[in-house]
C-alpha cells in the first residue's frame, strides 16, 4: 500500500515538472538503456559513439549526468534520480542543443514513474537476471518493470541471447525490433558487424553489440561505430586496474549481483597462471535483496582462489549476518574457513589483508561491489568511502 502511495507521488510530481519545464524529451532523441548488468557501460558507449560522430549528446547514468559540456553528480546509490531531477536535466540538455539524450533506466525508476514523460524512442535491454526482488517479489515483476521502457518506444534493441528475450519479443510486437547476439542468429553479431574493443569480458561484447545495434539504428556510420569502440577505454570502477608498481593485479569492478560476479571471476580466471591466485574481496549490501547472497558465495567458490568477505553498505543489517548468509554458498565446495575464506567485516582492512597478506607475485585480487561509489552506508547513515583510495593506501603499505 506504502509503494502504490510513493509511485503515485513520483507520477504526480514527474506530471508537475513535465509541465514545468514544458515538455522537454519531445524535443531530443531519447535512448533508454535497462537490464540487470551491463547498463552504465552501454549507456557511456551509446554516448562516446554518438559524439564522436559529432552529435550533440547529454546522458544520465549511475556515475553522473553530462549534460552538454557540464557534469553533475546525481547522489548517492542513484542510477534514475527523481522525476524533478529528470525533467530538469532533460530541460538542460534541450538548452545546451542537444539532439540525443541516453537515460539509465532501472526497474527501481521505471516502475515508480521516474521516468513518466521522458519518451524513448529506442529502449535497450542489456540482460535480465537475478536482482532486485526484495522490491518486486518474483522475477516476473521484475521483468514486466523493465518492459516498461517500451511503452511509447519505437525501436527495441534486444540482447536475443538472453533468456527474457522470447517473453519481450512476444509482449513488444507492436514496434520494431532490433537484436544482437553472440550465440544466436541476430541483426548484429561479431560476424555481421566486426568490432574491436580493448574491455575485457564476453559481457562487454555484450555491451558493445547493443550499443552497435543503437547507434547503428541511429544512422551512426558503422565505420564511426568501430572507431569509437577500438578507442573506448571503459568506466570508472568497471574492471579498471590500479597499477602502482606492485608484481600483482589489482583490479576494481562495480559487480553487485550474481551474474556480474559471475562475469567479473570467469574473465579474470583465465588470466591467472597456474601457480597463481585469484583473490576476491565483496559482500552484498544490506535492506536488498537476500536470496542472492549464497548464489554470490557459491559463484565466488566455484572461480576465485581465495575470498575475503566484507562490507558493502549493509545499511541497518549486521555486516556479520550478510556474511554468514554468503558463508552458506560456498559451503561444501571445497572452501575451508581461514585457509582460503576469510571474514574481515571492515572493508578497508580486508583490502588491506588481499593486498598485504594473501597476494603474492603474479596473483589477480579483484575488489567487487562498490566501484565508482563514493560512500559507504552503515545504519541510515552515508559514510565517505573510496575502493580506489583503499587500494592505494594498501599498496603504498607494501612491505616487499
Amino acid at each position: 500500500m506504502w509503494q502504490r502511495i510513493k509511485d503515485i507521488y513520483h507520477l504526480l510530481v514527474a506530471v508537475f515538472f513535465i509541465l514545468l519545464y514544458r515538455f522537454p524529451a519531445r524535443k531530443l532523441t531519447v535512448i533508454g538503456v535497462t537490464g540487470t548488468d551491463g547498463k552504465t557501460t552501454t549507456v557511456n558507449l551509446i554516448f562516446h559513439i554518438l559524439r564522436e560522430a559529432g552529435e550533440k549528446v547529454s546522458m544520465i547514468s549511475s556515475m553522473n549526468a553530462v549534460i552538454g559540456p557540464k557534469k553533475y553528480d546525481t547522489g548517492f546509490h542513484v542510477t534514475t534520480p527523481d522525476p524533478k531531477d529528470v525533467q530538469k536535466f532533460l530541460r538542460q540538455a534541450v538548452d545546451a542543443g542537444s539532439k540525443y539524450f541516453v537515460l539509465e533506466s532501472t526497474s527501481h525508476g521505471l516502475s515508480q514513474n521516474r521516468l513518466f514523460g521522458c519518451f524513448f524512442k529506442v529502449g535497450v535491454v542489456t540482460n535480465v537476471t537475478h536482482e532486485h526482488l526484495d522490491y518486486h517479489k518474483t522475477y516476473k515483476n521484475y521483468l514486466q518493470a523493465k518492459a516498461k521502457l517500451f511503452g511509447r518506444a519505437e525501436l527495441a534493441v534486444l540482447n536475443k541471447d538472453d533468456e527474457p528475450f522470447k517473453y519481450l519479443n512476444e509482449k513488444l510486437q507492436n514496434i520494431k525490433r532490433v537484436t544482437y547476439a553472440l550465440k544466436s542468429k541476430a541483426d548484429f553479431t561479431p560476424k555481421s558487424f566486426p568490432f574491436k574493443t580493448p574491455l575485457l569480458g564476453e559481457y562487454n561484447q555484450y555491451n558493445c553489440l547493443a550499443a552497435i545495434a543503437a547507434t547503428s539504428s541511429l544512422k551512426i556510420p558503422a565505420q564511426q561505430i568501430k572507431q569509437t569502440l577500438a578507442s573506448f577505454r571503459g568506466v570508472e570502477g568497471r574492471m579498471e586496474e590500479i597499477k602502482l608498481g606492485q608484481d600483482f593485479r589489482v583490479i576494481i569492478d562495480f559487480a553487485h549481483t550474481p551474474n556480474a560476479l559471475e562475469n567479473t571471476l570467469k574473465t579474470l580466471k583465465p588470466l591467472v597462471a597456474s601457480r597463481q591466485s585469484l583473490i576476491v574481496v565483496f559482500g552484498c549490501a544490506g535492506l536488498r535483496d537476500i536470496q542472492k547472497r549464497p548464489k554470490m558465495g557459491e559463484i565466488a567458490a566455484k572461480y576465485a582462489d581465495l575470498i575475503v568477505l566484507t562490507a558493502e553498505d549493509p545499511r541497518t543489517e549486521d555486516v556479520n549476518q550478510i556474511i554468514d548468509q554468503i558463508v552458506q554458498g560456498c559451503l561444501g565446495q571445497g572452501v575451508k574457513e581461514g585457509t582460503t575464506l576469510f571474514r574481515i567485516p571492515d572493508r578497508g582492512e580486508a583490502i588491506k589483508f588481499a593486498i598485504q597478506k594473501l597476494a603474492k607475485k603474479g596473483d589477480i585480487v579483484v575488489i567487487c561491489g562498490k566501484g565508482h561509489e563514493q560512500s559507504m552506508c552503515y545504519g541510515k547513515k552515508e559514510y565517505p568511502w573510496s575502493d580506489f583510495k583503499a587500494v592505494k593506501k594498501a599498496l603504498g603499505g607494501l612491505k616487499r
